[in-house]
């Protein structure tokens, strides 16, 4: 085994095996962990994450200012997100392009002891994919500046003028390309000639030019703000800054522009004002004979990465984070096994428990398991969430109630704030042909023709009002017309309980409506209302009264001693020993609701008789 590690030293194998598997398991993380799907739905919460349209009315918005073509070229590849092992690759390779480009600089200069600084990146790129935030257009823009550092550095002449006219050409394509991340690429070239080409003069001029070109380029040439001109695409554009959700861990997207400026600048002073150097004692200790072994030394420089890789990886990881991404994203493809199963380990937030109510009506157990989760009167429309979010968490549930119009409005606003994501083209374009609104139908659907990937469905759809403009053959919308109120409230502004019931004057069959209302005020405690409406049951296929309203119903004989119609029905047997043990329980603690609740948690915390008495609910796991 020696003799194998001393081979692969000799042959500078070991540090390529060591990136290879360090590459491997990055991009492993990101797919099967992070899942960039995530990222690309983005949960209502990234608001920078671009859109993408085939054609070339598209391609030519890019062609008019600086950083444009590295926007066009970030959009492209960000659409990889979609597809969750794709979208892994890209931002690995993008990683191990950056790893490279870093690794072929501190060679030039000459700084072999600082190999180790080349994971630094991959490790900051991976800590704001784990947080589930978007800057892979600002890193683009920093690989391209890397990129033309390695190139400046492989042509340059020894020639000062050839040298200039070089380092002019790069820098006006650059700065085209990638707008401000240019200044990067002027810093790292200028400090490469003052302090290790010792050319002073050309660092000099450098420095400069990195304030003409971008005023010259961009200000005169292009016509854009003197502010634009020189933080394009940097993380400190007010493009990022403007939005909170594009400020979160932005920090190490800083770390990342700066770390090889400060880097460069810290050794280039070192070796210019240092008089002696350090010379190692030939005997330092056991340390440094070990080190000095090839087996060792690579041993111990793996361990070093990846433990700090990986406590990287679990310091950042926020396991509530990835619930809230996974879980939007499950309910937005209708995967409903899959939302119980992601929030069932956070199901205490409210966006959580939203998503789990939908989903456990559309499996058809909202009756019989919804307080088996933790319940709040808020959860089923989020109306005490204020903050833009609530509305992305549940256009969905309102589109499906038939509150199409609540749906349309708060769909129009995040269409300003997040653009034309596919997302919401398509369900504004569904609206619109459930409203017979086919103009702008068709707008929405010829957007969504030119994306990558909904443009069957749009075509589908832009074929059938053709053929059959008032979809009188398509279920789906035949349906949502059927539940559709024409009046549903003011945007954000309605009472749950008065929406249900208009949803239910104009279709006393909408199963939704039924289950949420009678949800509603089993929440919210009105018992009352509740009993009243149990000749909503007659329109239910129920082939048994559900559990949650059988314990309700015990719950109200016993509070007000009145008998319930309950309409040819009878109440299992189960659900009254369950309450029998329940007061038992209750009594045993001479009526001590403190006193009790452990025990009754414990054996009655997914029932509807412990939510009455404590208001909580899912202790019971």
């Amino acid at each position: 085994m020696p003799n194998l590690f001393r081979k692969l030293s000799s042959q500078n194998l070991g540090r390529p095996i060591r990136s290879f598997v360090f590459f491997i398991l990055f991009y492993l993380y990101l797919w099967l962990e992070v899942n960039p799907q995530f990222i690309y739905h983005g949960g209502g919460t990234i608001a920078n994450f671009p859109s993408f349209f085939r054609g070339w009315a598209f391609f030519q918005k890019f062609t008019s200012y600086p950083g444009g073509p590295v926007e066009y070229l970030t959009a492209l590849l960000s659409q990889s997100f979609y597809i969750s092992w794709a979208g892994a690759l890209v931002i690995t390779l993008q990683a191990w392009l950056i790893c490279l480009c870093a690794d072929y600089f501190l060679k030039i200069i000459n700084a072999p002891r600082l190999h180790w600084v080349r994971f630094v990146p991959p490790i900051l790129l991976l800590t704001t994919y784990i947080q589930y935030t978007y800057h892979f257009l600002t890193t683009t823009a920093f690989l391209a500046a890397l990129l033309f550092v390695c190139l400046y550095l492989k042509i340059i002449p020894k020639n000062n003028l050839l040298c200039s006219v070089v380092f002019l050409v790069l820098s006006v394509i650059l700065y085209y390309i990638a707008a401000g991340a240019y200044l990067l690429f002027a810093a790292l070239c200028a400090a490469y000639e003052l302090f290790w080409a010792r050319r002073w003069q050309l660092g000099l001029v450098y420095l400069l030019l990195a304030a003409v070109i971008p005023y010259v380029e961009g200000v005169l040439l292009f016509n854009v703000s003197i502010i634009d001109a020189f933080s394009n695409l940097l993380p400190f554009s007010w493009k990022i800054i403007q939005f909170e959700t594009c400020k979160r861990m932005v920090i190490m997207v800083y770390a990342l522009y700066l770390l090889f400026p400060l880097t460069t600048l810290g050794l280039g002073l070192w070796q210019t004002f240092m008089k002696k150097k350090i010379r190692e004692k030939p005997h330092a200790g056991m340390l440094s004979r070990y080190t000095t072994t090839p087996m060792l030394k690579w041993f111990i420089e793996s361990c070093m990465l990846f433990a700090i890789a990986g406590t990287a990886v679990l310091f950042y990881h926020d396991k509530k984070v990835r619930a809230l991404f996974e879980v939007d994203y499950y309910a937005s493809q209708k995967m409903w096994p899959e939302v119980l199963q992601a929030a069932s380990s956070h199901s205490d937030d409210s966006y959580l428990v939203h998503a789990v109510n939908r989903a456990l009506y559309h499996t058809g157990r909202l009756a019989f398991d919804m307080f088996s989760y933790p319940q709040h009167p808020d959860t089923l429309f989020l109306r005490a969430e204020k903050d833009g979010a609530a509305y992305w968490k549940k256009f969905d549930t309102c589109i499906e109630l038939g509150i199409i119009n609540v749906a349309e409005n708060a769909l129009v606003v995040y269409l300003e704030v997040f653009g034309e994501r596919p997302i919401l083209l398509k369900r504004l374009a569904l609206i619109n042909m459930v409203k017979g609104n086919s103009g702008a139908a068709r707008v929405y659907l010829g957007a969504l023709s030119k994306t990558l990937f909904h443009a069957e469905w749009a075509n589908n759809y832009l074929m059938h009002l053709q053929s059959d403009p008032n979809f009188a053959t398509d279920d789906r919308i035949q349906q949502l017309r059927n539940l559709m109120v024409e009046k549903d409230g003011p945007f954000g502004d309605y009472l749950p309980e008065d929406i249900l019931l208009a949803l239910l004057v104009k279709n006393r069959q909408n199963r939704m409506a039924i289950e949420y209302l009678m949800a509603l005020y089993l929440l919210t405690g009105q018992l009352d209302k509740f009993i009243e409406n149990l000749n909503y049951l007659d329109d239910l296929d129920y082939s048994q009264i559900p559990r949650h309203y059988e314990e309700a119903i015990l719950v109200y004989t016993f509070f007000s001693k009145k008998s319930v119609n309950l309409r040819g029905r009878q109440l299992s047997p189960q659900s009254h020993q369950r309450f029998k043990g329940f007061l038992e329980t209750f009594n045993r603690y001479g009526g001590n609701n403190q006193a009790a609740f452990r025990e009754l948690a414990k054996n009655y915390g997914d029932s509807y008789f412990f939510y009455y008495t404590y208001g909580v609910s899912g202790m019971k796991k």
